[in-house]
């Protein structure tokens, strides 16, 4: 085999290898932007806040009830579907913790809410 041979194969083998590193690179890239790999990452960060709220000893249904309640007050035409706990922030002491939802109405609104603890009593604002 001449050298020019052998240095086309090596070159052809190079082509094949970066064809196929680059049909991976894509197809890992659509794997992540596949709407269910979002909604899935969402429902895994809905489950670590709500561990991470629980474990703090924060009462779901305490939280949710705010939330209802203010939802009510404010939007009395508007039917929850979801609630989807979306982050916790628990400070030394029950002053100033926090939690934030994100309602989802049977009318397809989507509208964040932000509970705030004042004296162990969670109150919300509609965002």
């Amino acid at each position: 085999m001449s050298p020019l041979q052998i240095v086309l194969v090596v070159l052809a083998a190079l082509v094949v290898i970066v064809f196929i590193g680059g049909l991976l690179a894509a197809a890992r890239r659509d794997r992540r932007l596949d709407p269910r790999f979002s909604a899935d990452v969402a429902r895994a960060d809905a489950a670590l806040e709500l561990a991470r709220a629980t474990d703090r000893g924060w009462d779901r249904v305490a939280l949710e009830g705010a939330v209802r309640r203010e939802f009510a007050a404010s939007r009395p035409d508007a039917v929850i579907e979801e609630l989807h706990l979306v982050l916790v922030e628990d400070l030394p002491g029950i002053e100033g913790d926090q939690a934030r939802f994100t309602v989802t109405c049977t009318d397809g609104a989507v509208i964040d809410v932000l509970l705030t603890r004042d004296s162990g009593d969670w109150a919300a604002a509609l965002r």
